[in-house]
């Protein structure tokens, strides 16, 4: 078998059989290249099913000269279940990366933005080009629902239940889930709907996407980078800020307002609470007004 070879079967085996984004799938990808590209830039010729653990353990110890600790822990982690498929597909009885440990990285805190700095940026959005009206639509929709920007590119017009309520949001893994909806996110999406939505010349393929290019198209999310970006410099907010500082920001105002962990989890469609517990850690004036008001032995 050759690494081009077993590199398709696990690619096909994550989007297939384990119902991983595509995007997932091109970062693991990425890792499985990086490692091939080192192999033949050294002239190492060794199957998947042969290589070593001193072979990979020289290849990540090149690898840390040049990325850094949270990142090089991805790629041990993209291997790791590169060789796991291996063995699970029989073509291996071992996996070469099981001693080697992921460097400790510490806990990075989110980049969250005020509620001001929300309101300075969709104020910031210029309504005089045909885009305006979308732009502050997908602004208020990543702080009002909280959601990825691979979410708020596929959500379509089918999903909107605004009678109810709730948007249905397909998450990583294909995974759906409903997430509330307020009344003033609700109202800048129909207003985008009614007035801007409809004069884009639609493509069949994205006639049920909600948020349009100026072609009629889906989309992409190196747009949403770029909208959020040029916000930024317009709103000259000093921030290093991307389309996730407002799903940050949207679980960090509900903590701080006092929503359950629990419920913040589900609207962010973590599958761990330990992921969204990383919240706490945000705002210690909270963890304060929680034993102030609940516990038996805040007052003498």
């Amino acid at each position: 078998m050759t690494w081009h070879q077993a590199l398709s079967d696990f690619k096909n085996y994550l989007l297939l059989e384990r119902g991983l984004a595509e995007n997932s799938v091109f970062n693991y990808s990425l890792d499985i290249k990086k490692l091939i590209n080192y192999l033949e830039a050294n002239s190492i010729a060794i199957s998947p099913l042969k290589i070593s653990e001193e072979i990979l353990q020289q290849f990540i110890y090149e690898v840390a000269k040049v990325v850094n600790a949270r990142s090089q822990s991805r790629i041990i982690s993209g291997l790791k279940s590169f060789f796991i498929y291996l063995i699970f597909e029989g073509y291996r009885e071992n996996n070469p990366m099981e001693l080697i440990e992921s460097p400790k990285i510490g806990r990075k805190l989110p980049d969250t933005l005020s509620i001001d700095e929300i309101d300075k940026l969709v104020n910031s959005v210029d309504l005089s080009i045909k885009e305006g009206e979308r732009n502050q639509a997908i602004i208020e929709t990543l702080y009002g629902c909280g959601l990825r920007v691979s979410e708020l590119i596929d959500l379509k017009l089918s999903d909107l239940f605004f009678k109810e309520g709730f948007i249905k949001v397909t998450g990583k893994g294909n995974k759906q889930r409903f997430v509330p909806i307020g009344e003033v996110t609700q109202q800048y999406i129909s207003e985008y709907i009614r007035n801007s939505r409809t004069l884009v010349p639609l493509k069949k393929k994205a006639s049920d996407v909600l948020f349009l290019n100026r072609r009629g198209n889906i989309l992409t999310r190196a747009m949403i980078f770029t909208i959020v970006k040029n916000l930024a410099v317009v709103a000259d907010l000093q921030k290093n800020i991307s389309p996730h500082t407002f799903r940050h920001s949207f679980a960090t105002h509900l903590l701080e307002n006092g929503a359950d962990l629990r419920a913040i989890q589900q609207m962010l469609g973590h599958e761990s609470i330990t992921t969204t517990e990383i919240y706490m850690h945000v705002d210690k004036s909270h963890l304060q007004k929680v034993i102030t008001e609940f516990h038996p032995r805040r007052i003498y």
